[in-house]
């Protein structure tokens, strides 16, 4: 059997971690012309490479996932418009350390890049401490953070940065650069490691565009094989042995929107697919199962209203069993739904209502309908008019229960499909009856 990760390092492996800097902090790309991918920002074309050639560099946010290379394009920026670099994690120091930042590049004769990683971390109130000194220019200010500035960054900084969207590196683009790691000096050294096409590709494909995972990963498959070794796919596997799917608030939501939106078009296998992604990368089970009711209401509705107690009977079971055995549970459930026949006209009749009472205000409740618990709401005449529909043929009374100014509203529409078929049915026949008895 091979031996796992945590066996002693192949001979010869020692002198691949001589150096302690990590293999993917060696690998930082030394100029503009080093980066991979981001050729919409950094290529011949891209608007921040002519910017920078110009010594022009606005206040910016860089948003991007773990890996695309926020913080050595940060530093690559600052040594490109000939800046003094400042670097400030939000994570290790606070409003005090950051002034005092501002506070040294105010007294430096040369322009100042200021580097703030982790943006997302500050509190909005907290970020107000950059706002004064990006407006006047104190600082060349760069932001990052892998979670949506839209969310994050309060308003007032948000309207002066420009936001730097950096995409995850493509599959072909981390193999580019684990190729360059193999042979570069700075790297695992010309000759000294060899890698499959096969482990190359499995190694990629795992780090899901996040370069500095992907370099983690060689380098310890590289010492798993020691110096003259092959790295091929079983030390790729155990290199990666223990990786966890992850995603940010963004693709949380991101992931949510997909598993609705393919139950909402019928894709029973999509939305297996998305359920179990979400399960996988750490969601709250109930997140997953309250986005199931939700959707069982807004787009199934009552064309099959047995969606809705299917949908929370998953909720249930999750409680019941916990996981992983209630994952089985929300993948039923997601089928049923994406299955079953499709109406959102619950969904728009609460839409039309929640409008008409913006438009119209609160209108009172007529006062044949108010309740009538005491001689004094009998005497001002609640309750005086109403008919018990049960006093009826057909347990029918015929009376319409919305406020005068708005007796012909129309909010509910019963769609074409299913049980649907049946309230409509119900309604116009009630109509009818309602029509002979005014």
């Amino acid at each position: 059997m091979p031996s796992s990760p945590q066996s002693a390092p192949a001979p010869g492996s020692e002198q691949l971690f001589a150096n302690p800097v990590p293999l993917a902090a060696r690998m930082r790309p030394r100029s503009l012309d080093e980066v991979v991918g981001q050729e919409a920002l950094l290529g011949p074309k891209g608007w921040l490479r002519r910017a920078t050639a110009r010594g022009m560099l606005p206040p910016m946010v860089l948003w991007g996932p773990p890996g695309s290379g926020k913080t050595s394009l940060a530093l690559l920026l600052a040594e490109t418009v000939g800046a003094a670099l400042e670097r400030f994690n939000t994570t290790t120091g606070g409003v005090k350390e950051a002034r005092g930042l501002i506070a040294a590049a105010e007294q430096r004769e040369q322009r100042t890049l200021l580097f703030v990683d982790e943006l997302h971390r500050f509190s909005r109130a907290q970020q107000d401490v950059f706002l004064p000194h990006v407006e006047a220019g104190t600082v060349l200010f760069v932001g990052a953070t892998t979670e949506n500035p839209a969310f994050q960054v309060n308003a007032p900084l948000l309207s002066r940065l420009k936001v730097v969207v950096l995409r995850p590196l493509s599959r072909e683009e981390v193999i580019v650069l684990l190729r360059r790691a193999l042979t570069a000096e700075v790297g695992l050294g010309p000759g000294k490691i060899r890698c499959t096409d096969a482990a190359l590709e499995l190694l990629a494909a795992a780090a899901e565009g996040d370069a500095r995972f992907a370099l983690n990963a060689l380098e310890l498959a590289a010492a798993l094989v020691g110096s003259g070794g092959v790295v091929e796919v079983a030390e790729a596997e155990q290199a990666l042995a223990g990786r966890s799917l992850r995603h940010g608030v963004d693709a949380h939501y991101d992931l949510a929107s997909a598993l609705q939106k393919s139950i909402r078009g019928s894709d029973p296998q999509a939305a297996t697919y998305w359920i179990t992604r979400m399960l996988q990368a750490g969601d709250d089970p109930l997140f997953v199962a309250r986005r199931l009711v939700r959707t069982a209401s807004e787009d199934v509705g009552l064309a099959d209203p047995r969606a809705l107690t299917v949908a929370l009977a998953a909720r249930d079971a999750v409680h019941f069993l916990g996981m992983p055995e209630g994952a089985l549970a929300l993948v039923e459930a997601g089928i049923y739904l994406a299955t079953a026949p499709k109406s959102n006209s619950v969904y728009r009749a609460h839409t039309q209502a929640l409008e008409m009472i913006e438009r119209e205000g609160q209108l009172p409740v007529p006062v044949w309908m108010r309740n009538a618990p005491t001689a004094l709401a009998k005497k001002l005449g609640h309750g005086q008019g109403y008919r018990y529909d049960h006093d009826f043929r057909h347990a029918f009374a015929g009376q319409r229960f919305l406020p005068e100014e708005i007796v012909a509203a129309n909010f509910y529409e019963p769609g074409c499909f299913a049980y649907e078929k049946e309230i409509a049915r119900r309604m116009r026949w009630w109509e009818k009856l309602r029509r002979e008895m005014e």
